[in-house]
């Protein structure tokens, strides 16, 4: 989810469900990977070893046991390893583990030594909120010495992406816990987290009465010092999130191991402070809304129906009217420009034209909210399950609409638009 604030004040909010993974720099490092795979039966094993040791060390917070994974050759490097190490002291970690992947080419150096490129991948879990591990690939450049190896640096580009950076990266990491939260902080103070976990304490429970069945019932929440933290915890430019108050990452559908993926809210604070109480509390509900709907969540699903649906469920409390909520749109049909179809994923890109992006949001809220009213929320919810189960997209939401809702998208579109112009108008 995410929220935008312009002069006027609350003017609409847009979400960007991301549907891959989060690049975690973490303390783990990124080198170039080269192309070739050797070193693999021969080192591989050593280099898990490595990579074990490392694991272990964080997991029961032994600081001297992770610097002796560091190589030794660049003092800057260890005192950032150090400091990054520490930083992660509060986070409550359930696991951390790491998995080779692959090794790259040998890459010659002074003396006796080597360095080895490796793909590795890392998967952690935060205890008591986590029912899944959080799953990164990250590359590391390795040094050998007399033997054995070390992680040597932690920056590089992998088939031109930067590294991408984790909170405890940015500082010292503040723990916030709520009755179904967990809020993590970095140059924050403690204030404004503990806001924002009284806020994802109400949404959990406002999307556990819409939303039936298991989800994970919790929501961890990020909030960086500033935009451009936050950019970089995405590995994105700013410019692209320049007053979107919060999005949620995570893997759409669930995975094999568990149906419960391992969301992050994500916090823009420049955003989140202009807002009020009303505005923090939509921007924090409609972000859970895609926390809790993520299993059902699918490549079939259109962002109209994610996003509206993430909107409808955090506009339910009163407090606004439906133009308050929608105000582009209802300028547009004040001046009898009624939109013709639902929008399409395209129309919700960040960066597009900031108008067209609220109305899309808006078109889907109140295509979500026509469902609701005309057949019931029950209905609702069965209808964006019933996408999400469909095996392609193409087709999706006309079968579930004739199968849930008992008409086709051409009746349903023309319904949709006399809504829009009789909630607006």
């Amino acid at each position: 989810m995410a929220g935008r604030w312009r002069s006027g004040g609350w003017r609409a909010l847009v979400c960007l469900p991301l549907v891959w993974a989060l690049p975690l720099g973490a303390l783990t490092g990124c080198g170039a990977v080269a192309s070739s795979d050797d070193g693999v039966g021969r080192d591989g094993r050593a280099v898990q070893q490595l990579l074990d040791r490392r694991a272990t060390a964080v997991r029961e917070r032994d600081a001297a046991a992770f610097l002796a994974t560091v190589d030794h050759g660049s003092r800057r490097y260890r005192d950032e390893q150090r400091r990054v190490f520490r930083q992660l002291a509060d986070v409550p970690l359930r696991s951390w583990n790491y998995r080779l992947v692959r090794t790259g080419g040998f890459q010659p150096t002074l003396g006796t030594g080597r360095r080895l490129a490796a793909q590795v991948e890392l998967r952690y879990r935060l205890d008591g909120y986590d029912t899944a591990p959080v799953v990164s690939a990250q590359h590391l450049t390795l040094a050998q010495h007399s033997g054995r190896w070390y992680v040597a640096s932690d920056d590089g580009v992998v088939d031109g992406r930067h590294s991408g950076e984790q909170l405890w990266d940015q500082g010292p990491v503040e723990v916030v816990r709520g009755a179904h939260s967990l809020v993590l902080g970095v140059g924050q103070r403690r204030g404004l987290l503990r806001e924002v976990a009284d806020a994802a304490d109400r949404a959990v429970p406002s999307l556990s009465r819409v939303w039936p069945g298991a989800w994970a019932g919790r929501v961890v929440v990020q909030v960086p010092a500033d935009l451009d933290r936050m950019a970089a915890l995405l590995g994105a430019s700013p410019d692209g999130y320049r007053g979107i108050a919060a999005v949620t990452t995570g893997e759409v559908g669930g995975n094999d191991d568990d149906p419960s993926p391992a969301d992050r809210v994500i916090v823009n604070p420049d955003a989140y402070r202009v807002l009020g109480d009303f505005g923090r509390q939509v921007v924090i509900t409609h972000e859970t809304a895609h926390v809790a709907t993520r299993t059902a969540t699918t490549a079939s699903t259109p962002l109209w129906l994610s996003e509206g649906f993430a909107d409808w469920v955090g506009y339910r409390t009163p407090g606004r009217t439906p133009d308050q909520v929608a105000p582009e749109l209802a300028d547009s049909v004040a001046s009898g420009r009624t939109p013709r179809a639902l929008p399409r994923d395209d129309d919700f890109h960040f960066g597009s034209d900031p108008d067209r992006l609220s109305q899309a949001y808006e078109q889907g809220w109140l295509a979500c909210r026509l469902i609701a009213d005309r057949w019931g929320r029950r209905k609702l919810v069965e209808f964006y399950r019933e996408v999400g189960q469909a095996p392609r997209r193409s087709g999706a939401v006309e079968s579930a609409l004739r199968r849930v809702l008992d008409v086709d998208l051409a009746e349903f579109t023309d319904r949709w638009r006399a809504y829009v112009v009789k909630e607006l108008a």
